[in-house]
């Protein structure tokens, strides 16, 4: 049976690989937290099912060449991909997938859409594996099993697209094509509320932020720009046979490569040398209070956190420390209409008291009950009071609260951006059909109420946004705060989900390129992960360490100057889709054209 196998040995091979799986998967069901052990299970998985099916995944005859090229995109994406430091291999990562679109379009195949599916999702799924394993940590194995199969097909939509538009493209626009539809493809994975940008390709060069300062102009999207083109420059040169080229052609086209490589780098190191920090300087204690979440946070009562929480803050804490951070969900199941009467926050107003300059800026988890009106949103949950059987209406808000010494008012802001599946149910008007069990199951379809705008938190020393978790992961939703006037902005997260892997790692280096896109520093406050404080320029201060309490101190700047960024946004991804669209309506066009001419040949 495997006699002629494009893989040798392999029937060891697969008994090796399925033993792996069971073997962790049986480790996983045992364990409580699982830290690097879903890696090994989606690669063992993976490998199992690639190499099963290797000899029939397709009729081409170089098939086990191509399936080994997808392999080799899919491991430079993800070795390419923060936290290794090996960005470079960004830059040439698609450069063997591209090989392979390259020969089944040579190869004129009848099914040829089908064929780069396949290959282009095998390195999709390769690279997302490598570079996201860690989110099995985080909510149910199954939908992170989900995400990462499906993320990796929608990955696949911009190449096939760029495979039909290429055979109707003039060689110098094809891979323009390419270009267009994958910068459309992550702009709208921005905005859609299956939303899962992590991977977006200008995010690679969180690992370095002193190479990308210029994204203060472009943001994210251009070093997605920088790294598509420097790959069909790279594809390019290779492909081209050097015996059609003058050796003083082949010398041109390696200088425009070496510019696209170095220029934007240099130009950003000098950027970075030189920039010097703007606003005044304002001390900021942030807290880590180290709580395991999955098992240990919730559970804990609300006064023995608060002991926590102000044994550390006051080991920090001084006359002129003017904002004292907490993380998210600090404390949960608070009742926004009772906020300012609970315990907690009567505590903490005192501790505030002490010190007249001093501001809390806190995550919580909040609800709000409807009594009467009913507002007709997705968002309100029905459920039904255990103790006296009443049907309650209510909302709730992973949100973020600033409380200020001297004064009783709470300023409220509701986190405007969800993790699809832990937050939201994305599309859930779309799975009406399913509410009346949801419904019986005493669940909800929808999770948390949001609110419109980024408002920043406001007092005598500035203005603050408040940035909850998975919203410092959005270049112009983050931006928002800035635009409606935040100084500088605090985000607070929870980053223990995701055990000790590179998740929260990620997490935080995505931070420094929101600190370069908007000039803003960051005090960061996470339960547990890494907190710290970023400057203008993206470097990171005073890291903590992972399972560590602690509470740090330290200056930042608060700025209100405005980035060419914060202005304009991803105006990169707007034109990307606006030549997107241009090319495909020029496919079609030539695509009906063609086949009119076929009919009136045969007629």
């Amino acid at each position: 049976m495997f006699k002629n196998s494009i893989i040798p040995f392999k029937l060891p091979i697969l008994l090796l690989l399925g033993g792996i799986t069971a073997f962790v998967s049986y480790q996983m069901w045992n364990l409580p937290l699982w830290s690097h052990l879903p890696l090994v299970f989606f690669v063992a998985f993976w490998g199992f099912i690639i190499i099963a099916l290797a000899d029939r995944y397709s009729a081409l005859p170089q098939n086990g060449r191509l399936l080994a090229l997808s392999t080799l995109s899919g491991l430079l994406l993800g070795f390419g991909f923060p936290v290794s430091p090996l960005t470079p291999l960004m830059f040439i990562g698609f450069v063997p997938l591209l090989m392979v679109e390259k020969e089944i379009a040579d190869s004129r195949v009848g099914v040829s859409k089908w064929e780069v599916f396949k290959y282009s999702y095998h390195a999709f799924v390769v690279w997302n594996i490598i570079s996201t394993y860690w989110v099995a940590n985080a909510a149910s194995f199954a939908a992170s099993f989900i995400a990462i199969w499906l993320n990796s097909a929608f990955m696949t939509i911009p190449f096939i697209l760029f495979h039909v538009t290429r055979k109707v493209m003039p060689r110098n626009f094809m891979y323009i094509a390419f270009i267009a539809n994958w910068m459309t493809w992550e702009y709208l994975h921005l905005r859609w509320e299956i939303s899962w940008p992590w991977l977006t390709l200008g995010n690679s060069f969180a690992q370095y932020p002193s190479w990308v300062q210029w994204y203060e102009y472009t943001g994210v999207f251009g070093g997605s720009l920088w790294i598509l083109l420097a790959n069909v420059l790279i594809f390019s040169w290779i492909a081209r046979p050097k015996w059609q080229e003058k050796i003083a052609i082949q010398k041109i086209n390696g200088l425009k490569i070496a510019a696209v490589l170095l220029l934007p780098i240099l130009l950003s190191v000098w950027r970075y040398s030189t920039y010097e920090e703007v606003g005044k300087d304002v001390e900021v204690v942030v807290v880590q209070p180290n709580y395991e979440p999955h098992y240990q946070k919730f559970s804990v009562s609300q006064l023995e956190t608060l002991d926590r929480f102000l044994a550390l803050s006051k080991s920090k804490l001084t006359p002129n420390t003017e904002y004292l951070v907490f993380p998210e969900t600090s404390f949960n199941r608070i009742d926004k209409d009772r906020l300012g009467r609970l315990e907690v926050i009567r505590k903490l107003q005192d501790l505030l008291d002490e010190f007249p300059k001093l501001k809390l800026v806190m995550g919580i988890s909040a609800y709000k009950i409807f009594n009467d009106e009913i507002p007709d949103r997705v968002s309100i949950r029905k459920i039904v009071d255990r103790n006296s059987g009443k049907v309650l209406y209510l909302e709730a808000y992973n949100a973020a609260v600033q409380l200020e010494s001297g004064s009783k008012d709470i300023q409220f802001y509701k986190k405007g951006r969800f993790v699809p599946g832990a937050e939201i149910t994305p599309y859930a008007s779309l799975l009406f059909f399913i509410a009346p069990i949801v419904d019986q199951l005493g669940g909800t379809l929808e999770g948390h109420g949001t609110q419109p705008l980024r408002t920043p938190f406001d007092s005598e020393t500035g203005k603050i946004g408040a940035a909850i978790c998975y919203e410092s992961i959005y270049g112009e939703f983050y931006s928002g705060y800035v635009r409606h006037g935040a100084n500088a902005v605090f985000i607070v997260t929870n980053d223990g989900w995701w055990d000790d892997t590179p998740g929260y790692k990620q997490h935080l280096k995505f931070a420094s390129l929101r600190t370069i896109e908007t000039r803003r520093a960051i005090a960061r406050s996470a339960n547990t992960g890494t907190s710290a404080f970023l400057n203008q320029r993206g470097d990171i201060l005073q890291p903590t360490k992972y399972e560590e309490a602690i509470a740090i101190r330290g200056n930042i700047k608060f700025n209100d100057e405005m980035t060419f960024y914060v202005q304009w946004g991803d105006i990169l991804g707007r034109l990307a889709i606006f030549t997107a669209i241009l090319l495909l309506l020029n496919t079609f066009v030539k695509g009906r054209m063609g086949g009119r001419e076929a009919e009136m040949r045969r007629g």
